[in-house]
C-alpha cells in the first residue's frame, strides 16, 4: 500500500492574536478565513488548553491555519535556527501575481525581500504578524525523475562535504 500523501490538508502554527493574524492573511493574503473552532481542551491529548484554531483556504484545498493559546506563555524562535530557515512558502501563479502581491505588503507596511531567483522559484519573503517567516514563490522548474536523481547526488555530495554542490546543472525552464 501506497503512503504517499495526495497533498497538504492543512499546516498548522501559533499565533499572538487570532484577530491580527486574520486581517493580516484575509486582507494582504486574500485567503478566506473558512473554519473557526474553540476549545477548552486538546483533542489529541485531552489537555486542558484554552485555544482558538483557525483556518486559511488556499485554491488547491489546502489550509494555513493557527492556534491561539493565550494562556501559554509568549512564544519564542528557536536560538539555533537562523530566522530564515524555518518557512511556508505559497505558490502563485505567475511574476504579475507575485509583484502584485509584492506591491499589496509594502503598500501595508510589511518589509518584503526580493524578487529573488533561486533553483526551482522565483520569490519574495516577509514575516506574518507572528513573526513566522513566508515566502510568495513562483516555480521555474517542476520535479521529474532528473531532478529526483539529482537530489540523491547533491544530498551523497553534502553529507561528504558540507559545503555547497555547484558542478550540477538543475534549472530548466518549466
Amino acid at each position: 500500500m501506497n503512503f504517499t500523501p495526495l497533498g497538504l490538508d492543512h499546516v498548522a502554527y501559533r499565533c499572538k492574536d487570532a484577530r491580527e493574524t486574520t486581517e493580516f492573511y484575509t486582507k494582504l493574503l486574500d485567503m478566506p478565513l473558512v473554519a473557526a473552532i474553540t476549545s477548552e481542551y486538546v483533542q489529541s491529548t485531552k489537555e486542558r488548553c484554552p485555544h482558538i484554531h483557525i483556518f486559511f483556504h488556499m485554491r488547491n484545498g489546502g489550509c494555513v491555519a493557527f492556534f491561539e493559546v493565550p494562556d501559554e506563555p509568549p512564544m519564542d524562535r528557536d536560538p539555533n535556527t537562523p530566522a530564515w530557515v524555518q518557512h511556508l512558502a505559497l505558490e502563485l501563479p505567475d511574476m504579475e501575481t507575485l509583484m502584485a502581491a509584492k506591491q499589496r505588503l509594502e503598500a501595508a507596511g510589511v518589509k518584503v525581500i526580493g524578487p529573488k531567483d533561486g533553483h526551482m522559484c522565483v520569490s519574495i519573503y516577509f514575516f506574518d504578524p507572528n513573526g513566522h517567516r513566508l515566502e510568495l514563490t513562483i516555480r521555474k522548474i517542476v520535479p521529474d525523475e532528473r531532478t529526483e536523481r539529482d537530489a540523491y547526488r547533491i544530498l551523497d555530495r553534502w553529507m561528504e562535504t558540507k559545503s555547497e554542490v555547484r558542478d550540477l546543472e538543475l534549472e530548466r525552464p518549466i
